[in-house]
């Protein structure tokens, strides 16, 4: 399928999912390799390829870990794999002109058994201090099966998401500049999400959640005004979830400087 194919796929359905586009050994390799720098918080199992990312089912230092993801956040080596060669000419050409990739990127894991979700909710809400162009690249860092809850989108959602945006816009005007770009004004629910309750949402708007067997090596683009959500991973060889998502822009196009700075947990974005 040629760029201007994908394009108007993007457009129509609020997202696209690329097959393939990322070398499936290096995404691989990459899972190993975060896992490894993640080994002594006591997160993984032991006796297993690291790759594999069995869970531990007891004995982790959470503050250890979260300071390690934050380190790997930082890292030239997750820095590398986000601007991989095949991305970057993908975006550009998508974008029609020179990408820029936000400093503020997001890894997580997720491991088995916990009721840890991502509620529904479109991205602009965190990026309103910018272009509303921008393009949400999830990559799974792993083979990700329905069962480990992978990204969900409700939908036909994007023009949901934009209705949604256009009424928070109108009335907004009681708020202060930084208020209007904020996720957690007082016109927004908590945390800037729509719902928790993915069937409600569902049968609320007439329409479905799709989800996939995502494997290593694809990468879902989806549009800022796109709803989606992450389930409970459930998987029975007890396989952490490890993903990124990263956002992408034309550079020409006014950047949220909120999003110039790298991740930190509790930064409120």
């Amino acid at each position: 399928m040629g760029i201007e194919s994908i394009r108007r796929r993007y457009e129509e359905d609020g997202y696209v999912w690329l097959k393939g586009l990322l070398p499936r050994p290096e995404v691989i390799d990459f899972r190993r390799w975060v896992f490894t720098r993640l080994a002594d918080t006591g997160l993984l199992a032991s006796g297993h390829d690291l790759a594999l990312g069995i869970a531990a089912t007891e004995g982790v230092d959470w503050n250890l870990a979260n300071r390690r993801l934050m380190s790997i956040v930082r890292s030239a080596a997750y820095e590398g794999f986000c601007a991989q060669p095949s991305l970057v000419h993908f975006m550009d050409a998508l974008l029609q002109g020179i990408s820029y990739l936000h400093k503020r990127k997001l890894m997580r894991y997720v491991q088995p058994g916990t009721a840890a979700v991502t509620p529904a909710h479109y991205d602009l809400v965190y990026l309103r201090g910018g272009t509303s162009r921008l393009v949400t690249a999830w990559i799974p860092i792993g083979d990700t099966p329905v069962e480990m809850g992978g990204l969900v989108y409700l939908e036909g959602s994007h023009a949901l998401g934009r209705s949604m945006e256009a009424e928070f816009q109108a009335k907004s005007g009681d708020l202060s500049p930084d208020e209007r770009i904020s996720a957690y004004n007082s016109h927004m629910a908590e945390g800037g999400w729509i719902s928790k309750d993915l069937p409600d949402m569902a049968e609320r708007f007439d329409t479905r959640w799709l989800a996939a067997d995502y494997e290593a090596g694809d990468v879902v683009l989806h549009s800022p005004y796109m709803i989606h959500a992450a389930t409970t991973n459930e998987d029975g060889a007890r396989r952490l979830r490890l993903s990124t998502d990263i956002r992408y822009q034309n550079v020409d196009d006014e950047i949220d400087a909120r999003w110039s700075n790298h991740w930190s947990l509790g930064d409120m974005l």
